[in-house]
């Protein structure tokens, strides 16, 4: 499943050392460029529609300095696809995600393929039983693994259930696995599970990365203690607000990339081991957090 050993390579990475960079949203940032992106296909429209869009996007976070492009596979799930008449293309349309990051990536950034919540990441309550969690999962896993993906990240998790679901699924493929979750600003999962118990279910796929992701800022500061208690290496990647079909992205506060930045240094000051952005940053927010990494003698 992982040939060139280069998810080896990222999990040698997560030891100690500069924080990994990631990229920041693809979706937001295809709809701030124009690119329509509603539901229920999200960003995976682009991938029809759009294919260079997503293509210059990606190359747009390495040039800033992340180390890390997710790949645009955040909707290419056949149960997604299927609303639009598209289930018979998920392996296609996973693979096309996975070769536009790695011709962006080359050979200066690892590519992931997400593997985010089957349903609603805000609604906890649409998570599907449970065969359909590990066989649906456990498809999506072997199309990004299929497609050459580095490492696999299981991302936006709002249950501890889907969480294990998906990360046993990605562990399966023998690749790297992030698990990472949407929390609450109690350091707690938007079903109302506590964080903590949460890291603790997840100790069996063992992840190479567990974290948080797509909440405030401040709601990732309330998580930091908890993670680093873990014993495992995390990280964060925050959001600036939340999609909204009927009125696009909408930000929920005004964090220019210096300030969001300045986050950021917060979130590896504590330990975090990979930082970065979720919906709302930019290339520009990598950038200023390559820059402060750089101000701080935390990288060349």
């Amino acid at each position: 499943m992982d040939p060139g050993g280069r998810g080896r390579d990222f999990a040698a990475r997560l030891a100690p050392g500069p924080p990994v960079l990631l990229d920041g949203a693809t979706g937001t940032e295809l709809e701030r460029r124009g690119a329509p992106t509603r539901l229920p296909l999200w960003s995976a429209r682009a991938l029809v529609d759009h294919p260079e869009l997503v293509l210059q996007i990606h190359r747009d976070y390495a040039e800033a300095g992340a180390e890390v492009l997710t790949a645009n596979t955040f909707r290419t799930q056949a149960r997604t696809l299927a609303r639009e008449g598209l289930g018979h293309r998920a392996a296609e349309l996973t693979g096309l995600a996975l070769a536009l990051a790695r011709r962006a990536a080359g050979s200066r950034a690892w590519v992931a393929g997400s593997m985010p919540t089957l349903e609603d990441c805000y609604r906890p309550e649409l998570v599907p039983d449970a065969a359909a969690l590990a066989r649906e999962h456990a498809e999506h896993a072997r199309h990004l693994a299929a497609g050459g993906a580095d490492l696999l990240l299981v991302e936006t998790m709002n249950t501890v259930r889907e969480a294990v679901a998906a990360g046993s699924a990605a562990r399966a493929t023998g690749l790297p696995v992030w698990i990472s979750f949407a929390c609450d600003g109690a350091a707690r999962l938007l079903s109302g599970e506590p964080l903590a118990a949460a890291l603790e279910a997840v100790a069996w796929p063992e992840p190479a990365l567990v974290g948080v992701n797509c909440l405030p800022p401040a709601a990732a500061d309330a998580t930091l203690a908890v993670l680093a208690a873990a014993g495992r290496p995390f990280g964060v990647y925050a959001n600036l607000g939340a999609p909204n079909d009927e009125t696009g992205f909408t930000r929920s506060a005004d964090c220019a990339p210096a300030a969001f930045a300045a986050e950021a240094r917060r979130w590896w000051t504590a330990g975090a081991r990979a930082v970065g952005g979720c919906c709302g940053t930019t290339p520009e927010h990598t950038r200023a957090i390559a820059l402060q990494l750089r101000r701080n003698g935390v990288r060349r």
